[in-house]
C-alpha cells in the first residue's frame, strides 16, 4: 500500500494557484526527490504532504486514509518537515532545538524523557553534530544551523521524511554524507523520504525515483535514467547541458555549458 498518496491535488496561496492536477504516490523504503526552477511548487507540495496546506482539489491520503481525518499530534508523529526556512530561538542550544522534535510525542506540561534525550542524542550523532549540543544556535555556522534541522527531523521518528533542501548551505563532503545516510535510513528502516532538491545531480545520485515540476504542475516523473537528460533540462531550467553517463555507476550526470565560453569559440 502506499504510504502517501496525491490524487488529481492543487493547491492555492490565497487566489494564486501555486500547484495543481498533482498525481502521485510513495511507499516505504523510497527516496523520492523533487526538483524544479524556483516558484514551481517544489515546497508547496512538501506542506500539501504534510498538511499545512489543504488542497482546494483533489485528495490526499496517509496509509490510505484521508489525511484530513487525522489530528494534527497524529500527522506529526507520522510525518516529519523540514522547512526551507526555519525560525530557530537564538538562545536555544542545539540539543534543545533537536528536541523539540519530541514535542508530537510529549503529553500536554510533560518534559523529555531519557528516552527523548536519548532519540534526540542519537539524531545528532547521525549527523554529527553532538559537539554542538551545548552551543546556543547563533553561534554555530549556517550549514551546522542545517545539520542540526535535520537531526531535529530524524529526533521526530516519524516513518516519512520531507525535507526542504536538506543539504543547502553544505559543503559537498556533507551533502555527499548526509544523503547517503538518509539513503540508508530508506533502505534498512523503511523510510520514507520527499526531498526537494536544487542540485540536479544530487537529485539523480540519490533518487529512486525523480518528480519534475515546472509552471505550477508535473512535468515528467520518472527514474534518473528517464528523467534526466539534456532535452528535459532545458525545457525545464532553459539552460543548455550536457549529460553524460557517471563513470562509478552509470547515473546520468548533468554538465552546463558556458554561452559565453560558446560566443567566444
Amino acid at each position: 500500500m502506499p504510504v502517501i498518496s496525491l490524487f488529481k491535488a492543487g493547491f492555492r496561496y490565497g487566489k494564486r494557484t501555486a500547484l495543481r492536477d498533482i498525481t502521485l504516490q510513495t511507499r516505504p523504503g523510497e527516496f523520492l526527490t523533487v526538483i524544479g526552477p524556483n516558484g514551481s511548487g517544489k515546497s508547496t507540495l512538501l506542506k500539501g504532504i504534510c498538511g499545512l496546506l489543504r488542497p482546494f482539489e483533489g485528495s490526499i491520503s496517509l496509509d490510505g486514509r484521508p489525511l484530513g481525518g487525522y489530528s494534527r499530534t497524529d500527522i506529526a508523529r507520522n510525518i516529519a518537515l523540514m522547512p526551507q526556512s526555519a525560525f530557530l530561538p537564538e538562545l536555544f542550544t542545539a540539543m534543545e532545538i533537536v528536541l523539540m522534535g519530541r514535542t508530537p510525542h510529549l503529553g500536554l506540561l510533560r518534559y523529555e524523557g531519557s528516552s527523548d534525550i536519548l532519540a534526540a542524542a542519537n539524531a545528532m550523532e547521525a549527523t554529527e553534530t553532538s559537539q554542538l549540543a551545548g552551543r546556543r544556535i547563533n553561534q554555530i555556522s549556517g550549514g551546522e544551523r542545517q545539520r542540526v534541522l535535520i537531526a531535529r527531523s530524524l529526533a521526530q521518528e516519524a516513518g516519512i521524511l520531507l525535507l526542504d533542501e536538506p543539504t543547502a548551505s553544505l559543503d559537498i563532503n556533507y551533502q555527499a554524507g548526509i544523503l547517503d545516510f538518509l539513503k540508508k535510513l530508506c533502505r534498512d528502516k523503511g523510510l520514507t523520504i520527499v526531498s526537494a532538491l536544487h542540485d540536479v545531480n544530487l537529485a539523480s545520485q540519490f533518487g529512486d525515483r525523480i518528480i519534475v515540476l515546472k509552471d505550477a504542475a508535473v512535468y515528467t516523473e520518472g527514474g534518473p535514467n528517464e528523467v534526466i537528460n539534456s532535452h528535459t533540462l532545458q525545457e525545464v531550467f532553459g539552460v543548455n547541458v550536457a549529460v553524460y553517463a557517471h563513470p562509478a555507476n552509470g547515473l546520468p550526470t548533468a554538465l552546463i555549458t558556458s554561452a559565453a565560453e560558446r560566443e567566444l569559440k
